[in-house]
């Protein structure tokens, strides 16, 4: 039995990478040599053979990574690596939440180290090339550092509890796991960006002046509730530009990236901000938010009806059962729901997206929020043709051009 969950797992593992061969192969099948009849007037020929080349570079890394990680999981799954991690976390302690503690320990900090090479080239040459780059060594690494910490204690944390609940209660484990996963959705929800955000980056409240009018005046005319708008130095690490609202109730705030001012003028930048109310005024944080909670029931419960199963341990080489090794084997074995169910997602995801540009078009500017979605995707040398494929499996906006079309026709 557990050979065949062993090939199963490896199919698995080769499908996924055959499939985004296959989806950057047909997004490749988009490229042009001169500038398309329907980007004139958002790109210029230079600006365009500067993205194309962008989203080459990109693809061609995607692709070396990719196969890299593919190489490192075959050969984890052919010499029985997880199995040999296993042994050196069961030489620590016998307690199993320091077993899984040390397993994820020592697989997360090795695979981190393995990658790093990786992520430097990626930010260090390619964003430094196409400009975007403002990332120095030493932030890079603190940030590594800082990822390192809140992984140890969040999801440490979290583990730990989550291995206690399944001593505690077998396997009734995935009700108490999903009343903690639910909360914790909800408390990094209100308190991301006051708790997380600021070990990374700085955020100050917006300057008085013209702007900081005009979001108020906006926000008082849509009878939005809204007292905390922040600007954060993205600056920092990179030039591209965005913003984002988070948290609840009194919790909510919107947050600016200070590329995002210095890109765009004040009307841009409130139809920006227009579209970001408007998710919240169409609830589509709260329905997004329930919708999380029942994809997480529904995976822990078909969690729980497997772990235990001692033939998933074995089909990673390991002699002895193990949570942890289930863990792995599980995640694997379900990522084909997971796709299903994120294809779902992002599908719900665009139609959010369509919903919250037609708020700010009536309440505020088609025309602004059509110009500021313009700049920001050529500023970012954005793909604006992906393939349809692409943008099923992979895009939770819509693309910028399908989003101007449909703002446009709601305007005539």
């Amino acid at each position: 039995m557990y050979n065949t969950i062993f090939y199963i797992i490896l199919a698995i593992v080769v499908f996924d990478f055959a499939l985004e061969r296959l989806l950057d192969w047909l997004n490749s099948t988009r490229w042009s040599s001169k500038l398309p009849d329907e980007l004139k007037g958002i790109y210029d020929p230079d600006r365009y053979e500067k993205s194309q080349k962008y989203e080459k570079e990109n693809q061609k890394f995607g692709k070396l990574t990719s196969s890299f990680s593919l190489t490192l999981m075959i050969a984890m799954l052919f010499l029985a690596g997880f199995a040999v991690v296993d042994n050196w976390a069961r030489e620590v302690s016998a307690n199993q939440i320091v077993i899984a503690l040390v397993f994820f320990g020592i697989l997360g900090l090795v695979m981190d180290i393995v990658n790093t090479p990786f992520s430097l080239y990626d930010t260090f040459v390619i964003e430094e090339k196409y400009g975007f780059n403002k990332t120095t060594l030493k932030t890079f690494f603190l940030d590594k550092v800082k990822g390192w910490m809140l992984s140890l204690i969040i999801g440490g944390g979290l583990l730990a509890l989550i291995i206690w609940f399944y001593m505690l209660t077998g396997k009734m484990f995935w009700i108490y796991t999903w009343l903690l996963m639910s909360a914790f959705m909800v408390f990094i929800t209100m308190f991301y960006s006051t708790l997380i955000v600021p070990l990374f980056n700085k955020q100050t409240p917006l300057e008085e002046g013209e702007l900081k009018t005009a979001i108020k005046d906006f926000a008082e005319k849509v009878d939005f509730k809204l007292d905390n708008i922040f600007v954060i130095d993205g600056s920092k690490r990179s030039t591209k530009a965005n913003a984002y609202f988070s948290g609840l109730g009194a919790k909510k705030r919107i947050v600016l990236f200070d590329t995002l001012i210095e890109d765009l003028d004040t009307d841009e930048i409130v139809a920006v901000l227009a579209h970001e109310i408007g998710h919240y005024k169409k609830k589509h944080t709260k329905k997004g938010m329930i919708i999380s909670v029942l994809q997480t029931g529904l995976t822990l419960y078909i969690l729980s009806l497997l772990i235990s199963n001692p033939e998933l341990s074995k089909a990673l080489g390991a002699e002895q059962t193990g949570f942890h090794l289930g863990l792995i084997a599980f995640g694997i074995l379900y990522s084909p729901v997971s796709t299903v169910l994120g294809l779902g997602m992002n599908m719900f995801s665009r139609k959010n997206e369509f919903e919250a540009d037609a708020f700010a078009g009536k309440h505020y500017s088609e025309e602004a929020l059509m110009t500021a979605l313009k700049k920001l995707s050529v500023k970012n040398l954005s793909n604006l043709r992906p393939h349809p494929a692409v943008v099923f499996f992979h895009y939770s906006h819509p693309p910028l051009l399908k989003r101007l079309k449909r703002l446009k026709d709601k305007n005539e």
